[in-house]
Formats: C-alpha cells, structure tokens, sequence
C-alpha cells in the first residue's frame, strides 16, 4: 500500500509579509547597545520639562509684566499639541532622555485637561439656557437672533447689543420670548417672567452687565448677563487687561452679594476658566462646560475657536449638559447648557 507524505514548507525563499512587532523589535535592536540614547536630545528634554514647569506652575507666572501669567493661562491647553511634536523628534534622535522627559508634560495635561476631553453631558433639567456675543458689527442681526432662539433656550443672553439693532433683535425674538430686558449693550430674552431687572455697575462708566430674577415653574433664579472689557495683545505692552481685570472683580463682587440662592450667570468674559484675573467670579461659580460638557467648548474666534472666553457659569444649581451652537454672523460662537433646579 502506498503511503503519501505530506511536507510542510518551511522556506518559500520569499520575504513574506511583515509583522507589526517586527518593526518593534528592529527599532529596539538598533537602540540597544547604543549608549548615545542618553546623551542625545538633552535640548528635546529641557524643552519637554519647561512645557511641564509652565503648565504645573502657571499661576506663579507674574502678571506685572504685560499680564504674561494670564496670556499663558488663556491658551494654556494648546500646549499640549507641543508633545506629539516633540516626540517624533525624540524618536528621530533616538534620544530615551526625551522619551522619558516627555511622561512629565503628558501627565500634568491629562491630569489638567483630560476630563474636558470625555462627554459628561446627562439627560434631563429644568431649564435651557444660552449665550451669544452677537458682535456690533452683525451684517445678520435677524438671521442671528432665529439661529440662537433655534437652540430650544428658555433664557437667552445677548451681548455687544447697539442702539440700532436692539429693535431688530427685539423682532426677531418676540414670537418665542416674551419678556425681555435690555440694559446698555446686554439683553436678557426669557419665556419666563422678568422681575427687578437692573444694571450691574462693573466699573466701566457705561452698562455693560445687568442682572434679572427669572419666575421658572421651579423657582426664582437670578441671571446675570456680563461682558467683560476686551484685551489686547501688544507688543510694546503686552496682555493689556487691567480694565477687564477690574470689571471681574466687580461682578465677583455682584454676584457674592445676590440674595438668590440660585444664579446663573451667561455672558462674554474675554477669559478662560484657566484666567487667574476672573477669580472673583470663578471661585465661588461652576463652569456648565467643565461639569456637563463635551470637550473644550472653544468658542472664540469663530472661524477657528482656539478659547473659551464666553462662558456660562452657576451657583446653586446643578450643570446637565453644556455645548456650542453653530456659527452665526458673529465672530463668537453661541453656547448653551441645560441646567437642573431641583437640586
């Protein structure tokens, strides 16, 4: 009887497909033995720990000097975008210095910013509201105002408001709200009832900020509506913020004082969360995009966001969801956040 013999093939002579974990092991064959991987990229590594020093200890960066503390705190998540970069030039180096150098900068970001990165927005709340600096120069004022109110807000906000198109706005917002109050160049529009509407004196010499109770069916909460001075970026004088700095500590100091123990304040800060200059405000508020939002929420300029200078802040009240509408005529985009008042 004849028996077949089976032979496996052992060699085709042919280079075969390669494996990921090939690459690995022949990247870490021509690093090992190499005792240049340790003195290679020292620059790569000074760079990699002064991105950590500055993103750890931003808040000992001097403001004395051009507001160079608050200019680094309002970008300060870009930051991040330095370590990619300097991780393939550490690779290219072959330089483990760097490598390791860079755990520094990657875990101070994450620690820092990484939870803005998850979606923490729920379900439910009482009350919708919104925020949108509509900017004097609208060509749409119309256009603007139906793109925002299409949110679905209770309670609306409108910032940088000129004589000449409050009538406007007012038309276009007076099918879904029926009460409205404008003080100097900030609105407030609400389906709810408005009482004690006033301006908020935040040290300008003009109005600029005011503040309102709105009547929702689960109770009286006091809305402040702020736009807080612009700053400038010069060369000759740096961050120049000191009018905005002043006008903070104003508000901080309106909003300390209001008798409600619900208040949502909607508005322009011309700073972030990060800002030193905006803690009158932000110690003793909570920001509805870092309790319930989905990222960062950048809503200047908005063309190319790179900053969260508009903000929607609460006290006494409890964040559900937070996020950024679509562009309208403005060069800011508008925000919203569905809050809960039962808590």
């Amino acid at each position: 009887m004849a028996q077949q013999a089976y032979v496996t093939e052992t060699d085709s002579g042919g280079p075969g497909p390669e494996r990921p974990g090939s690459r690995f092991r022949r990247l870490l064959d021509g690093w090992r033995g190499d005792r240049g991987i340790w003195r290679r990229g020292l620059v790569t590594a000074g760079a990699a720990v002064l991105i950590a020093l500055v993103m750890l200890f931003h808040a000992q960066i001097p403001n004395n000097v051009g507001n160079l503390g608050s200019l680094t705190e309002t970008f300060l998540p870009w930051l991040g975008l330095l370590v990619p970069v300097l991780l393939v030039i550490a690779v290219v180096r072959k330089s483990a210095t760097a490598l390791i150098a860079l755990l520094l900068p990657t875990v101070i970001w994450i620690n820092s910013f990484g939870g803005l990165i998850s979606d923490k927005s729920g379900t439910g709340g009482d009350l919708t509201v919104a925020t949108h600096n509509v900017n004097a120069d609208n060509p749409d004022p119309t256009g603007t105002a139906k793109d925002v109110a299409a949110s679905g807000a209770d309670v609306v906000a409108l910032e940088e408001l000129t004589a000449d198109a409050v009538p406007t706005y007012e038309k276009a917002l007076a099918g879904q709200y029926k009460y409205h109050s404008v003080q100097g160049t900030v609105g407030l529009w609400s389906k709810y009832p408005l009482t004690d509407s006033r301006p908020v004196d935040i040290k300008l010499g003009w109005v600029r900020a005011m503040r309102a109770t709105v009547d929702t069916p689960k109770g009286q909460v006091g809305v402040y509506v702020a736009h807080l001075p612009s700053v400038r970026v010069k060369l000759d004088a740096g961050f120049t913020a000191s009018q905005r700095d002043n006008s903070a500590d104003a508000l901080g100091e309106a909003i300390a004082d209001e008798r409600l123990g619900k208040v949502v304040l909607l508005g322009d800060l011309n700073g972030t969360m990060n800002d030193r200059a905006l803690n009158a405000v932000t110690s003793q508020m909570r920001s509805t995009q870092g309790a319930a939002g989905n990222g960062f929420g950048f809503s200047w300029p908005a063309s190319f966001p790179m900053a969260r200078i508009d903000q929607i802040m609460v006290k006494g009240v409890e964040p559900v969801s937070s996020w950024t509408l679509p562009e309208t005529a403005s060069d800011h985009l508008p925000i919203a956040a569905r809050v809960d008042l039962s808590s």
